[in-house]
């Protein structure tokens, strides 16, 4: 028995606890595999899951791994039944693999034959299979790969996928050499999902997930269909890649609500991909437009059911997702594992900031008190209600503009949900407002504006949540949220987080992060569940009352 800041529970749950010396060593050691459930002040409670323990193997660690970290950081005896358990479900993960017969195409060979008696007699997969060949081998139908991959998750028995895929329509591009190089971490990335074919790769907002698609592009030198979450985001996309790679605009199409453009390189929405009419989605066409070589998901713990459908097949084009968070909201995890691709290079938002190439941050929770009379209509209120009352108090406002006064002259944003809410901040601050409703254009020139220096304090909806690069913000004062969206959490988080250039001191910038939550309401339930995501990165959050505020230093004044 040894000191240790792990307790291993039979139940696969795993107790870390925070302050012990070891407890950030521990952390990094059991990410790749153990998913934090609960983290509380002193103890986080991770949780070993299947899918979990599945990514690990697919990214190249094995069982006697995983174990050794368990009995190596326990404080106490690791259950044997757990270790005997951890072996055996990572195990399930290759004994199917998914290959190219030189003259039936597509095949299913096991490595143990019981298996894939036992799949062969699954409902779910009936109908994706043709005639066996032999006793280990039987032919996959060509359209099925995505589906079987689907349906062999679900029944417990993952495939891994040998099949390879085809080049697609060459096209030649180059990362640019005009003085910069890739961050080990960005090029590590692209050589993880490279080496792995298809996959996710995870890294913090700011950290560059761009370059690292346009690493894969260059290591493709093929044509390329890049999904995006909105039309700003496609066109960051675009400047970004003729600024870091070889391309010129006119190789580079914007497929988008007003722009249909296919070219080698074409950047679509989401929005406009997904587009229903008349019971059909017309615009799915995109993916066989072009012989496409490799497939890029933006923000990809976003990606629509129709996409996932379309993606199903599409298991012979390389396929890259980027992302910040690998939480979904909706728990299709799974569908992002077997139809997008295993985890392939996942880097701590610690270790990020830790060389420099994020900002720290400074989280805080600032709770305000309804009055009396709010507190009587909350209490009667229908229960699907009640996050707005809580949400949309007034008495947020003035904490808001407290919290304004306190950063004047750090460039700001004022995060939240309800638009009536927001257009009442954007008033009362003498602020720009960005919606859904803001028309492009407009968003383009406030973004830049703030981006300049000329905007210093914008009022924004989830709109700004994700894929828009603004690297000068310093303080986010989120007001209200989209419920207990981790995910959401992470992308508002990541607003802030790009370094900046050192002051004349050296210094580089604080972030901070303000939640505003108003106590005893759901408003404040859902405020625990996001800031999940906080604890999982290793940031510590401080809860302050309202009225305390004004006497309260920030990270940077203690």
């Amino acid at each position: 028995m040894s000191d240790g800041p792990l307790i291993v529970q039979s139940d696969k749950s795993l107790l870390l606890e925070v302050d012990h010396e070891l407890a950030a060593e521990c952390r990094k050691a059991i990410a790749p595999f153990a998913e934090l459930e609960r983290s509380p002040e002193h103890i986080h409670t991770y949780r070993l899951t299947p899918l979990g323990l599945w990514n690990a193997r697919a990214a190249g660690h094995d069982a006697e791994q995983v174990v050794d970290t368990l009995l190596t950081y326990s404080r106490y005896p690791v259950p044997h039944a757990l270790l005997v358990d951890v072996a055996e479900t990572m195990s399930r993960f290759g004994r199917l693999r998914l290959e190219k017969h030189p003259t039936h195409g597509l095949v299913l060979t096991s490595t143990d034959r019981p298996v894939l008696e036992e799949v062969l007699r699954a409902k779910k997969v009936a109908g994706m299979l043709g005639a066996r060949l032999d006793p280990d081998t039987v032919v996959v139908h060509a359209s099925e790969r995505g589906n079987l991959k689907q349906a062999l998750l679900k029944i417990g028995w993952p495939a891994e996928d040998y099949a390879g895929y085809v080049d697609g329509e060459a096209h030649a591009i180059a990362l640019a050499q005009d003085g910069w190089t890739l961050r080990s971490y960005q090029a590590e990335a692209a050589e993880s999902f490279w080496h792995g074919g298809s996959g996710v790769v995870v890294l913090p907002c700011g950290a560059g997930k761009t370059i690292v698609g346009a690493a894969a592009m260059a290591e493709a030198q093929a044509t390329t269909l890049i999904l995006v979450t909105n039309t700003v985001s496609a066109r960051q996309w675009k400047d970004e890649l003729i600024r870091r790679t070889s391309l010129t605009a006119e190789e580079i199409g914007e497929y988008s609500g007003t722009v249909k453009e296919i070219r080698p390189v074409t950047i679509a929405t989401y929005q406009v991909v997904t587009t229903k009419r008349k019971g059909v989605y017309p615009h799915l066409e995109l993916f066989d437009a072009r012989d496409w070589g490799l497939i890029v998901y933006d923000e990809v713990h976003l990606l629509p059911a129709p996409i996932f459908r379309m993606t199903a097949d599409l298991q012979a084009r390389r396929r890259l997702g980027l992302t910040a968070t690998l939480v979904r909201e909706d728990g299709r995890e799974g569908d992002v594992f077997s139809l997008i691709g295993p985890k392939r290079y996942d880097a701590p938002w610690k270790d990020i900031e830790a060389q420099g190439w994020i900002a720290p941050a400074d989280c805080i929770e600032v709770r305000v008190s309804l009055p009396h009379v709010s507190r009587m209509v909350y209490a009667t209120a229908e229960p699907e209600e009640r996050y707005r009352l809580a949400a949309c108090t007034p008495e947020k406002l003035g904490v808001v503009r407290e919290l304004v006064a306190k950063h004047a002259g750090q460039p700001t944003l004022v995060i939240g949900q309800y638009l009536e809410q927001l257009d009442e901040l954007a008033t009362a601050l003498d602020a720009p407002v960005i919606t859904g409703q803001t028309p492009v254009k407009e968003r383009q020139r406030l973004f830049e504006g703030f981006r300049s220096g000329e905007i210093g304090l914008l009022v924004v909806s989830k709109v700004a949540n994700f894929s828009i690069d603004l690297p000068s913000a310093e303080v986010a004062i989120q007001v209200s949220g989209s419920f207990g969206s981790r995910q959401e959490e992470a992308q508002r988080l990541g607003r802030l987080l790009r370094p900046g250039e050192p002051g004349p001191d050296g210094e580089r910038k604080v972030a901070h992060f303000y939640t505003i939550v108003s106590r005893d309401t759901v408003d404040a339930e859902f405020a625990q569940n996001r800031q999940r995501f906080l604890a999982e990165q290793g940031y510590a959050y401080r809860i302050i009352d309202a009225e305390d505020l004004g006497s309260t230093p920030s990270a940077d004044q203690v």
